[in-house]
């Protein structure tokens, strides 16, 4: 028998999660779906050796590289929250000149089918909810906007405030990164967060981080209208015969085929599976894939250009949670350039600190890895990537992800590197860096698929696009697709922020179609945990 609901979400990220809660006090009856199961708290999720190194919470397989056939690890976790149980918690919002079309050194940045001011509403409401502490202004590219940060930033330890006075020193200017945290630096005592040095990348043993398990989805399955189904992967979506309407999902849960139904579907699994996902549910009526009459599903992916860099501090860096300081003065362009090169060079933030075990493994043959760790900074930078229609999620002949990926933008985010680099001696660091190998590689390739998005893109046209400007298919009446899939460009600063705010978006539209407006408050309680 087929359980029906109003809502079944596909995912429980960023975007899945997100889009629950905003649902769930609307009375509807909801079915939550993950692949996953809650990521373990253990003293494990601590420990760099088991996250960096034995890759103890990496559970989803290898992919390929359509381009060579080989396989590779892929930057991707299935468990309660998705990827934002291990990411690094910086939620940025897009610039305003984002959203509009920009020239870069290999092509064309696409404009948005909506602007900035349409975000910026949903912006504030993402930012409250994942309780992003920040300062207004103080980011020189940072777009207007109508509410401070209700939580304030967090204070640099000292060897960051230094890094912060160089940097100005230097004619730059050096802000606090937008960190989702649960904390109270005025009241430490009573946060879960501890500012600890095992935040970026790492699961939070104390529940401090302001990942989508902690602040959606277990407020969520307090109302007992909500459900949360885990390590039920979902294989395929069935329509019924002329293919306007999702009829069953169909799932298969610790080997066993189940099939669910509902008035709305919500596919919410990443830029990446979702893209899959709608590939793999292919029909005569949708022989291309489901939903992808405009042949873009897959395509168009995003992956940004990152690189992990390891500097070395002249003095020692005691710092534990190093991860509250972002430059984005090159942000749109090098303001030394003498006009040889006016293309956007990316962002660059702290990373979470290195210790002895990591940076053993980055450089095995360092005499006295304790005393590089010692003096370890430790440094993101991004480059925007560009929406190659031959960017693409592509299925094998055994239904295996694969990728195909070229990069762009190589020469801007080589000059960010040597502007970087080029600041060494003013941010008193020795003239030597190291690329992050634990961090896969350094100069993130093909594997690092953490900021994911662009493969079903919206917009108003469905000859060009998957989705309408609501995230629903243009092709089907009840199929909605909300994670980093919409996005038509990647920018160049952390996704989550803008997914976040666009399922918040979302689920108002959604919960406007319920007929569930302002109707059947459905209440909390403590006991309705429906983990089935």
């Amino acid at each position: 028998m087929t359980d029906h609901y109003d809502v079944i979400v596909i995912g429980s990220g960023a975007g899945g999660g997100t889009l629950t809660h905003a649902l769930a006090p609307a009375g509807k009856r909801i079915l939550l779906l993950e692949r996953g199961d809650f990521l373990p708290r253990e003293p494990q999720n601590w420990d760099s050796k088991s996250v960096w190194v034995d890759l103890r919470y990496h559970n989803s397989g290898n992919w390929t590289d359509a381009s060579t056939g080989e396989e590779f690890p892929p930057k991707q976790n299935y468990y309660v929250g998705g990827n934002t149980k291990v990411y690094g918690a910086i939620l940025f919002r897009f610039r305003e000149r984002d959203f509009r079309q920009i020239q870069h050194v290999d092509g064309v940045s696409p404009a948005w089918p909506l602007s900035y001011a349409d975000f910026e509403p949903w912006y504030t409401r993402a930012e409250h909810l994942y309780h992003v502490h920040g300062q207004r202004g103080a980011d020189p590219g940072e777009p207007p906007s109508a509410a401070p940060y209700r939580y304030p930033p967090l204070s640099h330890e000292p060897r960051i405030a230094q890094l912060e006075a160089d940097f100005t020193q230097a004619g730059l200017h050096p802000f606090p990164l937008p960190v989702g945290l649960i904390y109270d630096e005025s009241a430490p005592q009573f946060s879960p967060c501890i500012r600890c040095a095992t935040c970026d990348g790492y699961p939070c043993l104390v529940n401090g981080k302001a990942d989508a398990h902690i602040v959606c989805v277990e407020p969520a399955l307090r109302y007992p209208n909500v459900t949360l189904r885990t390590r039920t992967r979902v294989m395929r979506l069935e329509t019924d015969g002329p293919g306007h309407v999702v009829t069953r999902v169909v799932a298969d849960r610790d080997g066993q085929a189940e099939t669910y139904s509902a008035d709305l579907v919500v596919v919410s699994a990443g830029a990446i599976n979702s893209a899959a996902l709608l590939l793999a549910s292919a029909s005569e009526r949708h022989p291309d894939g489901l939903g992808n009459s405009s042949g873009v599903v897959g395509r168009h992916l995003m992956m940004h250009n990152n690189s992990s860099l390891i500097a070395f501090s002249k003095i020692p860096n005691p710092t534990r949670f190093q991860k509250t300081l972002g430059v984005n003065d090159f942000y749109f362009g090098d303001p030394a350039d003498d006009g040889s090169f006016p293309y956007p060079l990316g962002a660059l933030q702290m990373l979470g600190k290195n210790d002895a075990t990591l940076i053993a493994f980055d450089a095995p043959d360092a005499e006295d890895p304790v005393d590089l760790a010692r003096h370890s900074m430790d440094f993101w930078l991004t480059t925007e990537d560009l929406p190659l229609p031959g960017n693409q999620v592509l299925l094998g002949h055994d239904g295996r992800i694969q990728l195909r990926y070229t990069q762009t933008n190589a020469e801007a985010h080589r000059r960010l590197r040597g502007r970087f680099e080029g600041l060494l001696d003013a941010i008193q660091c020795r003239d030597t860096v190291l690329p992050g190998y634990h961090y896969l590689g350094g100069r993130l390739g093909i594997n690092a698929v953490a900021h994911q998005n662009g493969t079903a893109r919206f917009g108003t046209d469905p000859a060009t696009s998957a989705l309408d400007l609501n995230c629903k298919m243009h092709d089907l009446d009840n199929l909605y697709v909300v994670d980093s899939s919409f996005f038509v460009s990647s920018t160049a600063v952390n996704p989550t922020l803008t997914i976040i705010a666009n399922a918040l978006r979302v689920a108002d539209h959604i919960a406007g179609r319920l007929g569930a407006t302002g109707q059947q408050q459905a209440q909390p309680t403590s006991a309705a945990m429906a983990r089935a």
